[in-house]
């Protein structure tokens, strides 16, 4: 049984619950965070200094906290090929896309975009920096739209661990109020996402308990 703290609102928890649910692994779910607390406790920062969710337990085994560590742990101990590949050089190339949407596109999304727009009162956005945001994480986004318009997916033809970190954050991209140029693949890509239980599940929620307003 896994013990998961984080709350469902945490991008970084939607990617984890995501990989569990497609998964199909027995777990539990504590709220923690934000409007829940926890994170500051001395029995949380005895499992994870940063005070950050998600953190994960595996049955007794050791606390594991960085949602991309606790991704690869599972894909590791549980996944089989394609998503997680056996062998070294097909994992390799599942693992570096995983690391590039966690890297280039969730990083210059969420803090960059989404808390700007979603997380902050509306008198006090700042529409340059927004927009400053949006061109540098376009740049990686328009590498994911030719990645996406030669493959049915990130790292290739197959549903990979490398699409848990690049679309967990699609459907906040494409739900927020900002202007977006037009990617057709990448759309295309996210719809099909969308299709997929576990992802309306965990990712497709409802982010309003986040929003600042004047």
């Amino acid at each position: 049984m896994l013990t998961i703290w984080g709350r469902r609102t945490s991008s970084n928890v939607q990617a984890l619950m995501w990989c569990v649910a497609e998964l199909g692994l027995p777990h539990r779910r504590i709220d923690a965070g934000h409007i829940h607390g926890v994170t500051d406790t001395p029995d949380f920062l005895a499992m994870n200094p940063n005070g950050t969710v998600p953190v994960l337990r595996d049955g007794d085994g050791p606390p594991l906290f960085e949602t991309g560590a606790i991704l690869r742990y599972l894909a590791g101990r549980y996944a089989r090929p394609p998503f997680w590949p056996a062998e070294g050089v097909g994992r390799a190339q599942v693992d570096q896309w995983a690391d590039w949407a966690k890297l280039n596109v969730a990083m210059n999304f969420t803090a960059p975009v989404f808390w700007r727009v979603v997380r902050t009162a509306p008198s006090r956005r700042d529409p340059a920096a927004i927009a400053a945001a949006m061109t540098t994480l376009g740049r990686f986004l328009d590498i994911a739209e030719a990645r996406l318009s030669r493959h049915a997916h990130l790292a290739g033809e197959d549903f990979t661990l490398a699409d848990i970190q690049l679309g967990h954050v699609l459907h906040r991209y494409h739900d927020i109020a900002i202007e977006r140029l037009a990617r057709p693949a990448l759309a295309a890509y996210h719809a099909r996402l969308a299709e997929r239980p576990a992802y309306r599940a965990h990712v497709m929620v409802s982010y309003e308990e986040l929003r600042v307003l004047d």
